[in-house]
């Protein structure tokens, strides 16, 4: 891997934005992806959570959400693909005045072209959607969402109150669904007017609270869309893992096959129908590879079966985590798969997972993983 300046990105390359505890870095390759060159680190000293890039043919955008000890979280943006950014000074992502609420990080930057050409999501900790009409300038609270009658009941995970998962419908401009930990699934129809709580059929291990014996709190890890059916849901939760068939209406228990219910990331296969692959972890008290050997496992029947995938990874000695937003597809053929680990690893797969290398060794703890191919 060569370390340089600036990347300079071609058509049908590919670009891997990675966030660490202490600033991003932006991976390239051709689409062989069997050299990377690496640029950065950008944000020195600053946890990246999330990371977007919109696909202009004009002005392809870069987004990334850092947060700065000193300044706070903003989203900020580069035009020219990481050789200049624009870091907005007084934040653009605000809770309203009287509030009693402080943004304490952005966890996910997710652009909704069926919506409209410059519209990106953003969700944040303590949870609550943002939207942005400008390509990720200027943002503005979800009010529906942010009044919810059930927020007095929502409790902050291991990782904070967060909203991580922001999925527009790619057949209906009107229905969001967004994943918070530990509140569960809500779906919006009519466009984020209002929202709903869709979490039956996944268990619920914790008891609801005193006050409101009704709301049972849940904690979902990860959730994708199938390729080919967009009414088919995938969910990693804590614990389980499950699909929707309908939209988020009801779920079933899909996790029969894998070494652990536990684990953090998921994502489903950019093009192939029913496919989708998850990195389990031991334990909740133990957040680390199944006895130390790291792999992937895949599904390909919508979680009928699965497969262990660990061709190249580490198979003794791997005590590593990786955390939900830190593992992420290309869109090539056959599509690529990159993961990154606590320890400062990035792995990378260019055949679906079926072998994997080491692209990156000594990182930061990883954050974020967003892979995305130059149009």
């Amino acid at each position: 891997m060569e370390k340089v300046e600036q990347i300079t990105p071609h058509s049908g390359d590919l670009i891997l934005m990675v966030g660490t505890v202490k600033g991003a870095f932006i991976f390239h390759s051709d689409r062989s992806r069997r050299e990377f060159h690496i640029a950065g680190p950008y944000f020195k000293g600053q946890e990246v959570f999330s990371a977007a890039y919109l696909p202009d043919k004009k002005a392809p955008r870069m987004l990334m959400g850092a947060k700065s000890q000193h300044w706070g979280s903003t989203v900020n943006w580069s035009d020219d693909f990481g050789a200049s950014w624009h870091e907005p000074a007084d934040g653009n992502v605000k809770f309203p005045a009287g509030s009693a609420l402080s943004l304490n990080a952005i966890w996910a930057l997710e652009p909704a072209p069926l919506v409209g050409p410059e519209v990106v999501f953003a969700g944040v900790d303590p949870a609550a959607l943002y939207r942005s009409d400008d390509r990720g300038e200027t943002f503005h609270p979800n009010q529906a969402l942010l009044n919810h009658p059930e927020r007095p009941y929502w409790l902050p995970g291991f990782g904070g109150l967060c909203l991580h998962t922001v999925l527009p419908d790619p057949r209906d401009a009107n229905r969001i669904i967004v994943g918070i930990s530990s509140a569960g699934i809500y779906r919006s129809d009519d466009g984020g007017k209002s929202w709903t709580r869709r979490n039956q059929g996944v268990r619920m291990d914790n008891a609801g609270p005193p006050n409101a014996p009704h709301f049972r709190p849940q904690c979902a890890h990860k959730m994708g869309y199938d390729a080919k059916n967009p009414a088919r849901i995938y969910l990693q939760n804590h614990p389980g893992m499950y699909r929707s068939d309908d939209g988020g209406d009801s779920w079933i228990d899909i996790h029969e096959g894998l070494p652990s219910e536990f684990g953090f990331p998921m994502v489903a296969h950019p093009s192939r129908a029913n496919t989708a692959y998850v990195i389990p972890l031991t334990a909740e008290n133990y957040r680390v590879p199944i006895e130390g050997a790291a792999k992937v496992w895949r599904t390909r029947d919508a979680g009928e079966s699965w497969e262990a995938l660990g061709n190249g990874l580490p198979q003794h000695d791997a005590y590593f985590s990786v955390l939900r937003d830190a593992f992420t597809p290309d869109r090539l053929d056959p599509a690529g798969l990159y993961f990154g680990t606590r320890g400062g690893q990035i792995f990378a797969s260019a055949d679906e997972g079926e072998s994997w290398r080491s692209i990156a060794d000594w990182l930061p703890a990883v954050l974020c993983v967003k892979a995305a191919v130059i149009a």
